[in-house]
């Protein structure tokens, strides 16, 4: 947890360092950045820095509540394609989530497992948190192949396609998981995150360069 932390983290800089300032440049900070915070949260789970394991459950959710949408305004800024408000409708969504963990009511426990913590979200907020997740990036998946292949100019597509990758690299790789040994459903948001270092390396050597020199049109 602490080393994909100091990875994601590292990625960011450089990301910041790096590429000039634009619009998919910013979004992948923020994607980098919560992918951190999250790993932060997890690792200080069992009471470390003097927080509680509810704050940081809390910090922690709420950084990766907002990952889905973002990945959406990128795909969306890469493409030049879709309606504003897409986008505006997934981080609408994703906002009453973030207010919500804020209460430490919102988690009935947790338990820091050998390689991943579990995060237990109260029992009648689980199924609709997750729900809320995997629709949008089952929606953002759809977005970058449908986008990749209607797209004319060669970095766009590329940069397209390597999103899509860059989802299947966490999402498959954690169902595989899930399949073979059940019980890690319980710790579905660790696994999942932790498999994302991949994506969070696909976004700033195979997206960003195809990004850097491209003029962007599109307002957040």
């Amino acid at each position: 947890m602490l080393a994909t932390f100091i990875i994601e983290l590292a990625l960011a800089l450089y990301a910041l360092i790096r590429y000039k300032s634009n619009i998919a440049r910013n979004l992948s900070i923020a994607l980098l950045v919560l992918l951190a915070v999250f790993q932060l949260a997890e690792y200080n789970t069992c009471d470390r820095f003097g927080l509680q394991a509810a704050a940081w459950s809390s910090i922690g959710f709420a950084a990766i509540t907002l990952l889905p949408p973002l990945a959406i305004h990128l795909i969306q800024v890469i493409s030049n394609r879709g309606p504003k408000l897409l986008h505006w409708a997934a981080y609408a969504t994703a906002a009453p989530w973030m207010v919500l963990f804020i209460h430490p009511s919102t988690f009935s426990g947790h338990e820091c497992a050998g390689n991943y913590a579990i995060f237990q979200l109260a029992s009648h907020y689980g199924g609709a948190y997750f729900l809320y997740y995997y629709f949008w990036l089952f929606v953002g998946l759809g977005l970058a192949l449908f986008f990749a292949f209607q797209a004319k100019k060669a970095t766009v597509q590329e940069s397209l396609i390597l999103q899509a990758v860059g989802y299947l690299v966490f999402v498959l790789p954690t169902a595989i998981t899930n399949t073979l040994k059940p019980s890690t459903i319980d710790g579905l948001p660790s696994i999942l995150c932790g498999f994302a270092v991949l994506y969070a390396i696909i976004l700033v050597f195979g997206i960003l360069p195809r990004q850097a020199t491209k003029t962007q049109v599109r307002g957040i």
